[in-house]
């Protein structure tokens, strides 16, 4: 058996670009759901591929800090499956989050596979050692996989439970605690032999070379860390709600009346309202909105001489929100039609104008829904 020690700047290194990849992976996707579904698939794509290269790029820094009395390679071709098989992984994992209902059985399901995903990922990667045989005891195996399951899951439910700054930067630490715990757990319970020959089944490839790939690799993910950091850190609820408060007087173009999933319609009592500000989701009483306006996948909300940023989309709203107390004046706006104060006719068009302590705004009515208007409004 060959004796084992790790350079310790490189375990390090592997830790930071995990913490790195999850980060990027875990933020990428947040909102993702309110996408279209053609975006939404190539949002969960980028976070799948952020994931799982960062899992494979951990582990691979730190088998460059394995360091063994011997020399020895790695298959280029088990080494390049090991990391599609991480990206495979994480994308099912992310399918399922964001492609299928959120219950506490898909939740954990999606944490499973995550769990299982990292571990597989490390032993088909060990598999493509060559002139040196690693060997596993049957605790260790088992320990690595029970740390990796429990821990990705309790990191994909604090994550997802609610799709915040903190939960995410706290789902970060709890993914990358699982990749390195299970990598670090295994690599204990495992036993290095030198072996005569190898069985490759693809070209070999020398730490060296490993060494170059990995660090070129780990600029991609220091990248796109630092991408999604700048939008994680400026995201719409604080642009929403820095911006003054002005009359919207020019519609908004190129806006989509579907939403990716049907909602269920409320009819009867008006409801309240969500809007984040701060980073928390907070609530306005429906009666006291003016109107809404659609802003890319979200929208504005109008109430009092406030303009706050609310989550749901267009379609959502008028779904959420119960006729006649709302209605559709345009495909970027809804209205309450009790708090106009004044209906200007435009040729075969109209604006409803609104005097909201002391605030005059306007909100466009196109030709196909001013009849629905005006019967509104009694004119």
């Amino acid at each position: 058996m060959l004796e084992v020690t790790h350079n310790n700047y490189l375990v390090l290194a592997s830790v930071g670009i995990v913490l790195m990849a999850s980060f990027t992976g875990l933020s990428l996707t947040r909102g993702a759901s309110k996408l279209k579904v053609a975006q939404r698939k190539v949002t969960v794509a980028m976070a799948a591929i952020a994931l799982g290269v960062g899992v494979w790029a951990m582990h691979f820094v730190a088998m460059l800090g394995l360091q063994l009395p011997i020399l020895f390679y790695y298959d280029a071709l088990i080494t390049l499956a090991s990391a599609l098989i991480a990206i495979l992984i994480m994308g099912v994992a992310l399918l399922i989050l964001h492609f299928r209902e959120r219950t506490t059985t898909n939740v954990t399901i999606a944490g499973a596979i995550v769990g299982l995903g990292i571990p597989v990922m490390h032993y088909v990667g060990m598999y493509g050692i060559q002139l040196c045989r690693a060997t596993y005891t049957l605790k260790g195996l088992l320990t690595a996989v029970a740390i990796s399951l429990a821990l990705s899951i309790a990191a994909i439910w604090i994550a997802y439970g609610k799709r915040d700054r903190m939960n995410i930067v706290i789902g970060t630490i709890g993914f990358s605690t699982a990749v390195v715990a299970m990598h670090f757990v295994a690599i204990s319970g495992t036993s290095f032999w030198e072996v005569v020959g190898e069985t490759s089944i693809g070209p070999l490839v020398r730490n060296e070379a490993l060494a170059i790939m990995v660090l070129l690799i780990s600029f991609l993910i220091c990248g796109a860390f630092l991408l999604s950091g700048i939008t994680f850190m400026h995201s719409a609820p604080q642009a929403a709600a820095s911006r003054p408060l002005v009359a919207p007087s020019e519609m908004t173009e190129g806006m989509s009346d579907e939403d990716v999933f049907e909602r269920p319609s409320f009819a009867g009592a008006m409801v309240n309202v969500p809007y984040e500000q701060d980073g928390q989701t907070l609530f306005v009483d429906g009666n006291a909105v003016a109107f809404i306006q659609a802003e890319g996948h979200y929208t504005v909300l109008y109430a009092d001489d406030k303009k706050l940023f609310c989550p749901w989309s267009i379609s959502e709203a008028e779904s959420r929100l119960p006729s006649p107390y709302f209605i559709r004046s345009h495909r970027s706006y809804l209205i309450n039609p009790a708090l106009v104060s004044r209906f200007e006719r435009k040729k075969d068009n109209g604006i409803c104008h609104f005097d909201l302590n002391g605030a005059q705004l306007t909100a466009p009515v196109s030709r196909t829904k001013l009849a629905t208007v005006r019967a509104a409004l009694g004119v």
